[in-house]
């Protein structure tokens, strides 16, 4: 593979608990444990392990972290940060959290207005083609 682009936005997907029990196993095919963390950008990555994250799971993912992408804000679908939010995984066994920690704010349109998710950091990457 020859990456190109650069991407702009880093999310970590951490395991932040079980829904159904205090283990995974005979739960979650993908053995996932509390505390494991996932760092990607654009691509699917895997943990220090090795492993990559539930394919199922991803699926939910990818829309909010494109929505991200484009200046959307998760508080509008659930988050409880503008760049944080909590899912199940699609089998109702496992608790993840997805966050940015980027210092690239990006104005909304919500309506009329444009409004802002945090006024004072308004930051346009020259790469950007969102």
């Amino acid at each position: 593979m020859k990456k190109w682009y650069a991407e702009e936005y880093n999310f970590e997907i951490e395991v932040t608990g079980f829904l159904r029990s205090d283990h995974t196993e005979n739960y979650c095919r993908n053995g996932e444990e509390i505390g494991d963390k996932y760092v990607c950008t654009y691509g699917c990555r895997v943990n220090e392990q090795g492993y990559g994250i539930c394919s199922k799971m991803m699926q939910l993912l990818y829309g909010d972290m494109q929505a991200v992408r484009s200046g959307g804000d998760l508080t509008l679908v659930g988050g409880s940060e503008p760049l944080a939010k909590d899912y199940v995984c699609p089998d109702g066994c496992v608790c993840f959290q997805i966050y940015n920690e980027s210092d690239d704010y990006r104005l909304f349109y919500l309506g009329q207005e444009l409004k802002s998710i945090e006024q004072d950091k308004l930051y346009f990457p020259e790469l950007s083609h969102a």
